[in-house]
This record gives C-alpha cells, sequence and structure tokens, in this order.
C-alpha cells in the first residue's frame, strides 16, 4: 500500500487518466481476470542486485535464499500474467513485457525458460538496439535458444542501473505442463488396463487348462475303471467256462508230515554211522 502511494502520484504528474490502481495478490488474477487483457507490463519483485552502484547495502542484505524465493514468487506471477492475457484480442494485443532490475541468472533467463516450458507462448524482439542479448547457456545450465531475444543492461557497460527486459507473446490457452501431464495418466491408465486385461486372459488361460487336466484326468480314470470291469467281467467268464467244459486232472502230491520225515532222517544216520566191533584177541597164558 505505501508503494502504491507512489504509483498513483506518478500517474497523475503524468496526466494518465485510463488506468485503475488495485492492490491484489497478482498470483491469483490469472483465475479472476483470465484473458481480460490486451497487454501487460510484468515489473517483478527482485533482489535489487542491478541497483548496487547506487545502494551497496544489497551486498550485504541479500542472500542466496532470498534470490530463490524472489524466482520462484516471479514465475507464479507470470504464469498468472500470461493466463490473464488475451492472445484473440482485435487489438493488436497478447503481448507481455517482463522486467526485472537484476542481473542474477536465476531471476531473468531460468524464469523465462519455465515459462516457455509451461505456457504456449514464444520469444519476439524487443526492438531495442542496445544491451547485450540473454544468455542461453550459463555454466551447466542450458536455455531454449530464443532466449537470446531478450535484453540485459550492464552499469558498467552502459552507463545506467542493471535491467533485464523479455518480450511474451501468447499463442494460445494451452498449457504444456498440465497437457502433457494428462496425457501421461492417459498413457499410464491404457497401460495398466491393457496389464489388466493380459492378467484376466493369463488366469482364464490357466483356469481352462486346469478343466482340461481334470477332465483328461476324470477321463483316464474312467478308462482304468472301464478296463477293471472288463477283467472282472473277463474273469467270471473264463470261471464260467472251466465249470462248464471238463475238468482238467490234477496231479495228487502228498507230502509227508515233518515228524515222519525226521524219524526216516534219524535211521538212516543210524543206519550208516553204525560203528563197527572187532573181537576181542584173548591173551595165552603158559601152562
Amino acid at each position: 500500500p505505501e508503494r502504491q502511494k507512489a504509483t498513483v502520484a506518478n500517474l497523475h504528474r503524468l496526466g494518465v487518466r485510463n488506468a485503475v490502481t488495485c492492490c491484489y495478490d497478482g498470483r491469483k488474477i490469472g483465475v479472476l481476470m483470465r484473458n481480460s487483457f490486451d497487454r501487460i507490463l510484468l515489473d517483478a519483485p527482485c533482489s535489487g542486485l542491478g541497483v548496487i552502484s547506487r545502494d551497496p547495502s544489497v551486498k550485504v542484505q541479500r542472500t542466496m535464499p532470498d534470490v530463490k524465493r524472489c524466482a520462484h514468487l516471479q514465475k507464479e506471477l507470470l504464469v498468472a500474467a500470461i493466463d490473464a492475457l488475451n492472445h484473440k484480442s482485435k487489438k493488436g494485443g497478447g503481448y507481455m513485457v517482463y522486467s526485472t532490475c537484476s542481473v542474477a541468472v536465476a531471476e531473468n533467463e531460468e524464469v523465462i525458460n519455465y515459462l516457455l516450458s509451461k505456457r504456449d507462448v514464444k520469444l519476439v524482439d524487443t526492438g531495442l538496439d542496445f544491451g547485450k542479448p540473454g544468455f542461453t547457456r550459463f555454466e551447466h545450465k542450458r536455455f531454449h535458444p530464443s532466449v537470446a531475444l531478450t535484453r540485459r543492461f550492464y552499469p558498467h557497460v552502459h552507463n545506467m542501473d542493471g535491467f533485464y527486459v523479455a518480450k511474451i507473446q501468447k499463442l494460445s490457452d494451452k498449457r504444456k505442463g498440465v497437457e502433457e501431464e494428462g496425457k501421461n495418466e492417459q498413457t499410464a491408465e491404457k497401460a495398466s488396463n491393457k496389464v489388466e486385461v493380459d492378467d484376466a486372459m493369463e488366469v482364464e488361460g490357466d483356469k481352462s487348462d486346469e478343466k482340461k487336466i481334470v477332465d483328461a484326468g476324470g477321463q483316464h480314470q474312467q478308462q482304468n475303471a472301464k478296463k477293471k470291469k472288463g477283467k472282472k467281467k473277463r474273469g467270471s467268464n473264463d470261471g464260467a467256462r472251466d465249470d462248464e467244459g471238463p475238468r482238467r486232472k490234477s496231479k495228487k502230491i502228498s507230502y509227508a508230515p515233518r515228524a515222519e520225515q525226521k524219524v526216516q532222517n534219524v535211521q538212516k544216520k543210524k543206519k550208516t554211522n553204525a560203528k563197527v566191533s572187532k573181537p576181542r584177541r584173548m591173551k595165552i597164558t603158559g601152562m
């Protein structure tokens, strides 16, 4: 609210009458005022690293977490501003200018590159004859080649505050990130459905195989039972034939009891083992 007073004062000083000021969260404008503006100027809040020549205290007050926090806020504001921009305007609308008073890559090129990956937009020439082109690569990071259409300004080169500006044209209301996620979800669902169908088919195939095995086992058992019945019938028929036909003569074999066999064996042994006694010699004594 305090800075808004200065904005209203500048509007009155310049004689601007077709402007309305409001104090609202810019991150929600894309939802509340969708496709409502022909052109937008987004002077995003930044770390202020480009005004160190005028305010040296920035070197002590700003830290890396502050830069990361500002970069995250800038991405949210930029996406919301694109959603609020009307690309179908008959007044030659659909353009937005993004600017910061910082020279940090995290607040400039990285933010623009993020927008290119989330919305259907493109970078156009700023129409400025001076300034350095934006970075398409920085350290290990690589950005879209069209980022070179943006402009950088340095205090020691251009005799002004450090500054960054980019001109963006909105092409359609497509959301690249959301649509890609939806496509990925659809493909994942289709793949999961195919897997479920394949699993169901495999289960049905296993069940049919089990049924075939059971049927084959039952048929095998039935065949064995029929064979057994046939054997039984054949046996009964053979018995009937034996009863009807002439009986075969069977030899009678008599086995002596074990006791009689033992007696006979003993007698044989006695006969064979009989001792022959020699007559004793008589001693003749003298008369």
